[in-house]
């Protein structure tokens, strides 16, 4: 670590205000807590609690006991997010809330098949969201500074994601696909359902502009394998769709391996069993580490991202019990590409300042490694501009970055 970090630190109003971005977002996990309070009266959606305080400790809580118990606010989350009106509101309030924590890029992340009906499509509702989006940046990047250039603009991207399972109770959109395919098996609907949502994204990003800039794909990993999506994947591929996968979240490193393999991923979804030997399905001890090895020196000579979420993962996975021990340690030791994520602002009760600072003093990260961390999040992210605009605003990102640096720390 240098002189001026034992001097200094990194603190957590630095972090705050350096530009960064949260690549991992989902917005269903990330609404206001107000904000559901005020939908789901207007809504008659019956809530545990219509208080704040109470919703914390019955629903979005510090500690869970599970993944079961971390899941259980999607319910609510998810029944307010049914109409255009809920959804662009969500949507701007999340570009601001990052925006407010020094986020200056987002990639906000969703399944919109959970929030269509027959009344509302997939179409209507990415229009929705980016209305919503849209009009946050707008605002956000009206104000002086950023259009006298002394500061980077906001920006975001949008990602939609496919699930590895689902079934009628889902939503209706899901009650409806698997009624329209009684015929078929489980793994058939699973992969005619994603094939369908990548046919609609890449249509709607052509037809009306919207800055759809990734196909993701989220859900149980365990006996749900990737290569049910082999189809989906091969689609946005060709069509110029970047990919990242939800995979080693609660599975072994082959998820890891296929996500790869099979689906082509530009970026990866928390990986955190990349390391863990035990769930290598190989028969000897030699065997299982040559075959992490491999992969690992794959996705670090290839710089696929690893999108790591700290505070989800301590709380959705039990086996982990101490952060210090989180596999990140062992990733940033390798070199490997990462970037830290939210992964749910509402349900982990996180922001992107709070994940920075909680690996920067977990991992003790010195200013080079933080500043490394943070420029990989700029240049890895599926911006939806021209390689040359994402070039040039990556480099107003960080001569930014150094500005706020030289402030922070100046002798």
């Amino acid at each position: 670590m240098k002189t001026s970090d034992k001097m200094y630190g990194i603190s957590e109003d630095f972090i705050r205000a350096v530009p960064k971005t949260d690549l991992h977002v989902h917005i269903d996990g990330s609404l206001r807590l107000s904000t559901l309070i005020e939908l789901a009266k207007e809504l008659k959606v019956k809530l545990p609690s219509y208080t704040v305080e109470g919703l914390k400790k019955l629903v979005f809580k510090e500690h869970y006991q599970s993944l079961i118990d971390y899941l259980r606010g999607f319910k609510y989350t998810d029944d307010v997010m049914q109409n255009a009106e809920a959804l662009e509101r969500i949507a701007y309030e999340l570009a601001l809330d990052c925006f407010a924590d020094g986020v200056r890029y987002i990639e906000p992340r969703f399944a919109p098949q959970l929030h269509a009906n027959k009344d509302f499509s997939i179409e209507d509702v990415l229009e929705a969201t980016n209305r919503g989006l849209a009009k946050a940046k707008k605002e956000i990047n009206n104000s002086k500074q950023i259009k006298d250039g002394k500061e980077p603009p906001f920006a975001y991207g949008i990602i939609g994601c496919a699930l590895r399972m689902f079934n009628e109770h889902y939503s209706d959109y899901y009650d409806n696909f698997v009624h329209a395919h009684l015929f078929s098996t489980d793994d058939e609907r699973f992969a005619m359902a994603s094939l369908e949502l990548a046919k609609a994204l890449i249509r709607i990003r052509d037809a009306f502009g919207i800055p759809i800039v990734a196909f993701d794909l989220a859900g149980a990993e365990a006996g749900y394998p990737a290569e049910n999506h082999q189809a989906s994947y091969q689609y946005v591929h060709k069509n110029f769709l970047k990919k990242t996968v939800h995979a080693g979240e609660a599975y072994g490193a082959a998820s890891i391996f296929q996500a790869i393999t099979d689906l082509h991923a530009d970026r990866i979804g928390h990986g955190t069993y990349l390391f863990d030997e035990t769930k290598v399905e190989l028969p000897t001890k030699d065997e299982r580490k040559k075959y992490i090895y491999d992969l690992s020196q794959y996705i670090a000579d290839s710089r696929i991202t690893l999108e790591i979420s700290l505070t989800s993962n301590l709380q959705t996975n039990p086996e982990l019990r101490d952060i210090s021990k989180h596999p990140c340690k062992k990733m940033l030791d390798q070199k490997l590409s990462v970037t830290f994520c939210t992964d749910n602002r509402l349900i982990s009760n996180t922001t992107s300042t709070k994940e920075f600072k909680l690996a920067a003093d977990t991992f003790g990260l010195n200013r080079e490694q933080l500043k490394d961390i943070i420029a990989y999040g700029f240049k890895r992210s599926f911006y939806p501009g021209e390689y040359s605009e994402k070039r040039a605003y990556v480099r107003q990102v960080l001569n930014f970055y150094e500005k706020l640096e030289n402030k922070f720390f100046k002798a």
